[in-house]
């Protein structure tokens, strides 16, 4: 298990070098600038002075020898927009992606989770074809049209939800307040991770259901909740933990356009502000922060795949 664990981090490791080496090339030797430099109101010398107090006249390959040596110090740098700590700027936003995405997944599996086994238990019903149907439908919606939507009948019309926003503005931290704001994005991220978790968990269902030791625990006499969500489920976890630790990035990396959409403080909003702004070290540590949470999030999805079955034993 040891030598499984040190092998996945250097291979997360070197994974995360040649993501830093793809990402920082990429957006360095774009055409353009941050958009301090391209203010149309400065002066050519402006820019220029500009331009060599950030660092930008030098050489692209010493300028990722720079930033690399920085990383390896655990200094990400400024911003090159606000001039604020880069590691400030994650440490603000991470936290409230990472509440968005713990309720958007907790609800997720609530909803999901019984509605893929009832369509397993129900195969080839009425019920199992609507909801097979439903799901299908909720993976063609386009999240930002599904996110207007939610605005314009919730926010607009009804007034029911705030149509933006993690907190009434003005006011203070409430739980009550955040979980009112919360609802609109965590919904739509939500009805975009169901189809998923609905399909895998049906699938998983469907084949663990005709097993020997299901028809034998139905012979006994037990319980359809009992048969299937205790023994059938438990069986059936190892390809639900696999859609779920592939979902997890997602949600904590940020949904750009939900964020966006909604006005969420979190992570995917950062990112877009600083794509637009050509906020080269931001963008560099979102990507840094996204891709070791993905890597991270696979280690332990294939650790917790020997706790959900003994028989897996990674030598």
């Amino acid at each position: 298990m040891a030598r499984f664990i040190v092998s996945r981090v250097c291979q997360g490791l070197l994974t995360l070098f040649l993501v830093s080496i793809l990402t920082f090339f990429l957006i360095n030797l774009a055409p353009g600038g941050p958009s301090a430099i391209m203010n149309f109101e400065s002066t050519a010398e402006q820019r220029e002075a500009l331009t060599k107090q950030l660092g930008l006249d030098k050489p692209v390959v010493q300028r990722y020898g720079e930033w690399l040596g920085g990383l390896l110090r655990g200094d990400l740098g400024l911003s090159l927009d606000s001039q604020q700590p880069v590691a400030s700027l994650l440490g603000e936003r991470l936290p409230n992606t990472v509440i968005l995405a713990a309720a958007t997944l907790t609800f997720t599996l609530l909803i999901g989770i019984p509605l893929g086994v009832l369509a397993a238990v129900k195969r080839g019903g009425a019920i199992d074809r609507l909801i097979t149907f439903t799901s299908t439908f909720g993976m063609a919606i386009p999240e930002f049209w599904l996110g207007i939507l939610f605005i314009i009948v919730f926010a607009v019309i009804l007034q029911i939800f705030p149509s933006s926003g993690m907190v009434t503005a003005g006011s203070e931290f409430a739980i009550a307040d955040l979980a009112h704001h919360i609802v609109l994005p965590m919904l739509t991220l939500s009805i975009l991770m169901l189809p998923n978790i609905i399909r895998f968990t049906r699938s998983a269902m469907v084949d663990v259901i005709g097993l020997d030791f299901i028809r034998t625990a139905r012979a006994k006499g037990l319980g359809s909740f009992r048969v299937f969500f205790r023994h059938a489920l438990r069986n059936a976890l190892i390809p639900i933990a696999a859609i779920i630790g592939l979902i997890i990035p997602i949600l904590l990396g940020g949904s750009v356009v939900v964020e966006n959409v909604f006005g969420w403080p979190g992570m995917g909003r950062l990112a877009v502000q600083a794509a637009t702004n050509r906020d080269y070290t931001v963008v560099m540590g979102v990507t840094m922060l996204v891709g070791s949470i993905v890597i991270i999030t696979n280690l332990l999805t294939d650790l917790l795949y020997s706790v959900l079955d003994p028989r897996i034993r990674y030598e």
